[in-house]
């Protein structure tokens, strides 16, 4: 395993809603989404979401996604696992790299990344190595 890398930056992102419904007061719903990386990350990405969530304001989403791009100027692409839950006291999101998954010159990678949202701007900090 290689040392641990830092990569830092801001993304845009762009939501459609695909399909959303309420049932006995959950709401439930599927999103496509379209990311734009800058900084260390120079990439595009592609997000599948389903999300749940509570008129109490409790909340659940899960995402698989697919970046491609350059990580500090190597070629490839990496997949990620997105886990977030929330209520009224507090929240949680986990968005690990998915091992195995990198391709081209980011084969072997492996990590997390951790997102800030500030003034309405993405933050991404990504902790990596190399398998």
């Amino acid at each position: 395993m290689s040392k641990k890398e830092i990569a830092k930056g801001t993304f845009t992102v762009e939501m459609k809603p695909e399909s959303q419904e309420k049932i006995e007061g959950i709401s439930f719903g599927r999103f496509i989404i379209s990311k734009v990386f800058e900084g260390d990350l120079e990439a595009t990405s592609k997000v599948e979401m389903l999300t749940v969530g509570s008129d109490n304001g409790s909340a659940s989403y899960v995402a698989i996604e697919h970046i491609q791009g350059n990580l500090k100027g190597k070629s490839g692409a990496f997949v990620l696992t997105h886990v977030g839950t929330m209520n009224s006291e507090s929240q949680k999101l986990e968005v690990n790299i998915v091992p195995g998954c990198g391709t081209g010159e980011l084969s072997g990678i492996e990590g997390k990344l951790t997102i800030d949202i500030v003034n309405k701007v993405h933050y991404y900090t990504i902790e990596y190595s190399f398998k």
